[in-house]
């Protein structure tokens, strides 16, 4: 049996590049939620010259809008978002630093060669398992954009949250050459 891979957040190149199309691993650290609206206005903001809510540098960002959080838990369920919805703001924040997204579904050729040119990656996470997923978030709060509701920037703090290389530095994609390829390594 395998060991379990668990990386720290955030990403450094080293880690990015050690990282093939179909692993599996688990990622611990601090992690930050956005979806399509907050892309957008992260965009904006850069167009401005406005600062960012937080150093996209080796961050990971994951495509959720969670659930309201029951009592004493930190989060409710909090699924990912088809990362498709962010394409047309990816490229942009990959060139300002983004290098790591979480989502599911596969994404558009600028988006791989903006991840081949900056050295990112897209990770899937198991669609259909929100409330597992939640269980990884150890604490949550809104860190930007809380007129949003469900897709404000939230800053989670994450312990081995499951996710799948979909797409890894080199531009692998395990959407377009076959899932049971990757999973039978």
């Amino acid at each position: 049996m395998e060991e379990k891979r668990i990386m720290q957040a955030p990403f450094t190149d080293e880690k990015i590049k050690s990282l093939k199309a179909g692993d599996m691993l688990y990622i611990s650290g601090t992690i930050y939620t956005a979806r399509d609206a907050a892309h957008k206005r992260l965009c904006e903001m850069l167009e401005a010259g406005e600062p960012m809510p937080f150093d996209f540098e080796g961050q990971v960002v994951y495509y959720a809008g969670p659930c309201p959080a029951k009592p004493g838990q930190p989060i409710g369920s909090v699924g990912p978002t088809t990362g498709g919805r962010m394409d047309a703001y990816s490229p942009t924040l990959i060139g300002k630093g983004l290098r790591v997204m979480i989502g599911k579904g596969s994404r558009s050729n600028e988006v791989i060669e903006a991840l081949k040119e900056h050295t990112g990656v897209y990770f899937a996470a198991i669609g259909g398992a929100a409330a597992l997923m939640a269980k990884c978030v150890k604490h949550a709060e809104v860190i930007a954009f809380d007129e949003l509701g469900t897709e404000a920037i939230r800053r989670l703090t994450v312990e081995e949250l499951p996710v799948i290389v979909a797409i890894d530095c080199e531009g692998n994609d395990m959407y377009k050459m076959g899932v049971s390829r990757y999973m039978q390594q």
